[in-house]
């Protein structure tokens, strides 16, 4: 695969050009355009003229293309993925359970729910001064969105933030990863294909200066990374007085009680600890095990990631493990597998970077950990499972919230109700009890951090797309006098029949009768 991304602006002789390599062998599969300042100005002003005309469709014109896109993503399956697996270096399957088959389900889930979730509501109010009134919340589209995405996900977590804020009226930017844009530009030309007009989605590829510069150019952020960027991204918004979203760091845990299917607790602990080369945000990335079950847990997690092929992607069923793909988290996945190795953690599989072509690390389980190891603490992001030993539940829940991040967690046990009430306990935005990560699926249910530093603000759910909205408040008098009774002028004998008036509706004694203490 290779090929040059088509050009977002006019002025793009200007631009340097970017490679884009295919981290799992190093190969060029494209080159895109890194945008300026003045180049991405340019897409704001247009996707700002474009906006009125999309907003304009309404709900069920915009559901329309949606649809359709949703259509062609499964028409063009075989292509969206091998994108996607070509410039992320995941396997073929990732890429197809978590990539193409979100996004499908994105279309479709949003075009039939924006309706829903946006409708107008009718409010009633106790407020003596606007009775008999209608009083209406509706919600408008902000103008035009920008959309920072990440690398590890070109399809679910960068483009995949663009899908709701289309369908509630937005003109959006969407500015990927330097290193997984292609994807990004593959979904623009199925917009286009699928009769979403001209300049309400426009790609700006670049590095982080483009990125800074879309960020001044918006009416609003979604931004998903790092939580260390995520701040920077936080405080600019704040500087320019516009609404940011961030979807940062997470450090998920995962507990196994001795009363738990040891089996399926070993199976979720490899797959969701290695899913993606362990490059997701909602990862198992720490595990603690009550020590009845744990030589049993640990034994059957060594076996099944042993058995794990890490390897170049090739089409279905050819790796279960594919490549890293942004080259510095490697060298942060090696650090803190030597951290723990020195701080006298053993490493019973992997523990390398593995081959020497491409950016690749081994699937790598650590036993003998502790808290004062970097892979209990920060985030790895990538192909490591550390397991640490417990006592009892309590032990777990506190090591569990000993964190500054809390985005997912997950608890194993037989008991559904004990599971659910240790859930209840965890800080972090979603729990699970007897699985991992599968609630990300359930666009019903809304996602986002517990903890400051897991982000503010959440996707999915109803407050998935109000994000990309302002309100308005709505107040209609239809049936009033020339003026009404609180008006000017004033006199002794209403107002005292609105203290009076007054006292009873807030439940308090007659003016009249109260005395000062």
């Amino acid at each position: 695969m290779s090929n040059t991304a088509h050009a977002p602006t006019d002025t793009l002789p200007n631009s340097e050009m970017i490679a884009v390599e295919n981290p799992a062998t190093g190969e060029i599969i494209g080159h895109i355009p890194d945008l300026t300042p003045e180049q991405v100005a340019d897409l704001a002003r247009r996707a700002r003229a474009a906006q009125p005309g999309w907003e304009a469709l309404g709900y069920h014109g915009r559901a329309r293309v949606l649809r359709r896109m949703q259509r062609w993503l499964m028409d063009n399956a075989d292509r969206v993925i091998t994108t996607i697996s070509a410039e992320t270096g995941k396997a073929y399957e990732d890429a197809q359970m978590a990539e193409l088959a979100y996004g499908a389900q994105a279309f479709g889930f949003w075009a039939e729910n924006a309706p829903k979730y946006l409708a107008d509501e009718k409010i009633r109010s106790s407020s003596l001064f606007v009775k008999g009134k209608r009083l209406t919340l509706r919600y408008r589209p902000i103008g035009v969105v920008g959309v920072i995405g990440p690398w590890n996900y070109p399809l679910v977590n960068s483009f995949g933030d663009c899908i709701p804020a289309l369908a509630a009226g937005n003109s959006v930017i969407l500015k990927p990863s330097e290193y997984t844009p292609m994807t990004s530009l593959l979904m623009a030309d199925g917009l286009a294909a699928c009769g979403l007009p001209d300049d309400v989605f426009l790609v700006a590829t670049g590095r982080g200066a483009t990125g800074a510069a879309v960020l001044d150019e918006v009416d609003m952020i979604m931004f998903t990374g790092s939580t260390a960027t995520g701040r920077k991204v936080g405080i600019r918004a704040a500087e320019r007085l516009i609404p940011a979203s961030l979807e940062l760091g997470g450090k998920d845990p995962m507990i196994v009680l001795a009363d738990a299917d040891v089996e399926r607790a070993a199976n979720h602990a490899v797959y969701y600890s290695m899913f993606n080369c362990g490059q997701t945000c909602i990862s198992i990335e720490r595990c603690y095990v009550e020590a009845p079950v744990y030589d049993d847990f640990v034994a059957r997690v060594t076996a099944k990631t042993r058995a794990l092929r890490q390897g170049v992607p090739n089409g279905p069923g050819s790796v279960d493990v594919g490549s890293m793909t942004f080259p510095p988290q490697v060298e942060i996945v090696e650090r803190h597998v030597e951290d723990a190795r020195q701080r006298g953690a053993r490493v019973l599989v992997g523990g390398h970077r593995g081959r020497a072509d491409g950016h690749w690390f081994e699937p790598t389980i650590l036993v003998d950990v502790d808290h004062d190891m970097a892979c209990m603490r920060e985030e790895t992001f990538g192909p490591t499972l550390p397991i640490m030993r417990i006592t009892d539940a309590d032990e777990a829940i506190r090591l569990a919230n000993d964190s500054e991040y809390g985005l997912c967690a997950s608890v194993f046990t037989r008991d559904a109700a004990r599971g659910e009430a240790i859930a209840r306990q965890i800080k972090a935005g979603s729990v699970t009890v007897n699985d991992a990560l599968v609630n990300y699926t359930a666009l019903e249910l809304p996602m986002g951090g517990g903890k400051p530093g897991s982000g503010v603000g959440y996707r999915h759910g109803v407050g998935g797309i109000r994000k990309y909205c302002r309100q308005q408040s709505l107040l209609i008098s239809r049936i009033h006098g020339h003026r009404d009774v609180h008006m000017h002028p004033y006199n002794a004998t209403r107002t005292g029949l609105f203290t009076r008036v007054l006292a009873l509706l807030n439940r308090g004694l007659p003016a009249r009768s109260r005395r000062a203490d």
